[in-house]
C-alpha cells in the first residue's frame, strides 16, 4: 500500500464509512458468495469481490443504509483433503506453499488441522480485501463454522423436509472409495464436477463366460464383427445373479458400487483372444481381438466392433491386418454405407492412437444421430434414436442388457487421490431439484430478479432446467450435523 492509500483506508475507518447500524434510512442488503480459504486471495477473488463492492458504493451514494458482510466457507472437504496431504508431506502441495504463495515450509508444514488451515487463509484474506478497500463491516464478519450459522442451515433443511423437497431413496452418485463419501465439484482434484451417464451393458456369451460390453450405441449391435479387449489389462470371470460375467478388472473394482458383482477370478488375455462369442441378435459367433484403444477403467472394460460406423474399430481393425467384412446398418446422407472408412480416408487418420480419431468419431455420430436412418428389419427407415430406445427396451426383455452408470468426464480423481466411481446408495438423502412444483416458483422467482449481466439469464435458466436430485448429506467433512441423522453431516452449501 502507498500512502495515499493508507491515508484514505484510516479516514474510512475513523469516520466508520462502511459500518451500517440501525437507522431512517432505506436499506439495501448486499451478499455475494464467501470464499474458500484453501489458499491466499488470487485474481478470481479480485475480480468478485471488486464488482460486488462497486455495487455496495453505489448504493450508498444513492444514500441507502448498506449492510455488506463478509464470511468464510469453511463447510465441505477441500480444506480437509489439503490438511491431510500437509500432514503425509506432500511436496507439491509444500512446494506451491513455499514457491507461489510465499509461506514458509515450517509455517506450512504446522498447518496440519483443517480449521487451523482454514483461519489462517481467512486471515489472510480478510488483510488482502482491507488493503484494497473493499468497504466492507468487518463486525459482521463469520465463519460458515460457526455454531449460530450451523442453526440457520439445520433449520433451512428442516424446511425443506417440511415443504417435501427434502427426500429419501436409492440413487446413483459419484462417490470416493477411499473416504467413502458423495463427490462433487469442491471435493475433486481440479474442481472437475462428475457428469454421471447411463450406458448399456450387453452381454455377449461364450464358452468362458458372458462378455459384458458398455455401449452408447446399442443401436449399432446388428453391425458388430468383432469385439474389443486391451491386451495390456487384466480381466476376470465376476459372478451376477447366476451369471459368469467377463470384464477388466479395473472396471469390476469400479462397477461393484453399483451392482451385486461377486468372486472375481483372473483370466488371461491370451485365452479370451483365442475364443468367439455370440452376437444376442442374431446368433452369429464373433471372434474376439485385441485394440490398445479400449480404456479398461472405462465402462466394463470390453467393446463391441461396428468398423463400420465407429471410426475407433476401423481403425483397429487396420491396424491389426484384419480384413473382416464391413457391415452396413445405418444410412447417412452424403456418405456411402460406410460412414467410418469414409471420415477416416478423408481426415486421413493414421492409425487408432492418431489426435484424429477423436474427431473422426464425433463426426459420424452426430450425423448418425441427426440424420442417420435404419437399414436393418424390423426397424428398417426409423431415425437411430428412435431405433435405439426400441433395441435396449428388447435387448433388456430377452434378459440381454441392463444399465450401469458411468462417468463421462472422467477419469475424476477425489481430493484424496482415489478415482472416483458411481455408487448406488441406498437411504441417502437428496434436496430435489427435479420437483415441478419447485422448478416453476424458481422461474417465477427468476422473472423478478435483475441478472449482470443479462445474458447470464439463459444460465441460470438452463440450470433450472436440468437439475436434478442433489446428495443433501456425506459422512465426512466440516459442517453442521444434519438434523434427521446426526451420524452425518449436511453437503456443503456450494456444492449443494
Amino acid at each position: 500500500m502507498n500512502d495515499l492509500e493508507q491515508k484514505w483506508q484510516a479516514r474510512w475507518k475513523e469516520a466508520r464509512l462502511f459500518e451500517s447500524d440501525v437507522s431512517e434510512k432505506e436499506k439495501k442488503y448486499i451478499t455475494v458468495p464467501f470464499p474458500y480459504p484453501n489458499s491466499p486471495q488470487h485474481i478470481g477473488h479480485a475480480r468478485t469481490y471488486t464488482t460486488t463492492d462497486v455495487y455496495a458504493r453505489y448504493w450508498r451514494m444513492k444514500g441507502y443504509n448498506v449492510l455488506y458482510p463478509m464470511a468464510f466457507q469453511v463447510t465441505g472437504t477441500p480444506i480437509i483433503a489439503m490438511a491431510k496431504r500437509i500432514e503425509e508431506g506432500d511436496e507439491e502441495l509444500l512446494n506451491i506453499f513455499e514457491k507461489i504463495y510465499g509461506i514458509s515450509r515450517e509455517k506450512a508444514t504446522s498447518l496440519t488441522d483443517p480449521y487451523a488451515l482454514a483461519m489462517f487463509f481467512s486471515k489472510e484474506i480478510e488483510e488482502s480485501m482491507k488493503k484494497m478497500g473493499y468497504s466492507i463491516d468487518w463486525r459482521r464478519n463469520f465463519y460458515t463454522s460457526d455454531e449460530e450459522f450451523n442453526a440457520f442451515i439445520q433449520w433451512q433443511f428442516k424446511k425443506l423436509k417440511e415443504l417435501g423437497y427434502l427426500v429419501k431413496g436409492e440413487y446413483p452418485i459419484a462417490w470416493c472409495p477411499k473416504d467413502k463419501n458423495a463427490l462433487s465439484a469442491h471435493d475433486t482434484r481440479g474442481d472437475v464436477d462428475p457428469e454421471l451417464e447411463i450406458n448399456t451393458a450387453i452381454m455377449f456369451e461364450s464358452e468362458k463366460g458372458a462378455f459384458l460390453i458398455s455401449t452408447y450405441r446399442p443401436e449399432t449391435i446388428f453391425g458388430v464383427t468383432n469385439l474389443w479387449i486391451n491386451p495390456d489389462a487384466e480381466y476376470v470371470a465376476v459372478e451376477y445373479k447366476g451369471k459368469t460375467l467377463i470384464m477388466a478388472k479395473d472396471a469390476f473394482s469400479a462397477l461393484k458400487y453399483q451392482l451385486p458383482l461377486s468372486s472375481a477370478r483372473p483370466l488371461s488375455t491370451e485365452e479370451l483372444l483365442n475364443i468367439t462369442a455370440t452376437n444376442p441378435v442374431d446368433g452369429r459367433n464373433i471372434p474376439v481381438l485385441p485394440a490398445s484403444f479400449v480404456d479398461p477403467s472405462f465402462g466394463t472394460g470390453v467393446v463391441m466392433s461396428v468398423p463400420a460406423h465407429a471410426p475407433y474399430d476401423y481403425l483397429a481393425l487396420r491396424d491389426l491386418g484384419k480384413e473382416l467384412p464391413l457391415i452396413s446398418i445405418i444410412e447417412v446422407p452424403g456418405y456411402s454405407p460406410y460412414p467410418a472408412k469414409d471420415v477416416v480416408e478423408r481426415l486421413g487418420v493414421q492409425n487408432q492412437k492418431d489426435e484424429k480419431a477423436a474427431k473422426a468419431t464425433e463426426e459420424v455420430y452426430k450425423k448418425e444421430v441427426h440424420y442417420g436412418k435404419m437399414t436393418v428389419p424390423p426397424y428398417s427407415g426409423m431415425g437411430v434414436k428412435e431405433a435405439r430406445e426400441k433395441i435396449i427396451e428388447e435387448l433388456k426383455a430377452k434378459g440381454a442388457a441392463f444399465d450401469i452408470h458411468i462417468i463421462a468426464n472422467g477419469p475424476v480423481y477425489c481430493r484424496c487421490g482415489a478415482r472416483a466411481v458411481v455408487n448406488i446408495l441406498k437411504d441417502q438423502w437428496f434436496i430435489d431439484y427435479g420437483n415441478q412444483e419447485w422448478k416453476e416458483k424458481a422461474r417465477q422467482c427468476l422473472k423478478e430478479m435483475r441478472i449482470i449481466p443479462p445474458k447470464m439469464r439463459k444460465e441460470y435458466e438452463y440450470t433450472i432446467e436440468w437439475l436434478d436430485k442433489r446428495p443433501a448429506t456425506r459422512s465426512r467433512g466440516l459442517g453442521p450435523k444434519f438434523p434427521f441423522d446426526e451420524t452425518k453431516i449436511i453437503e456443503s452449501l456450494s456444492d449443494s
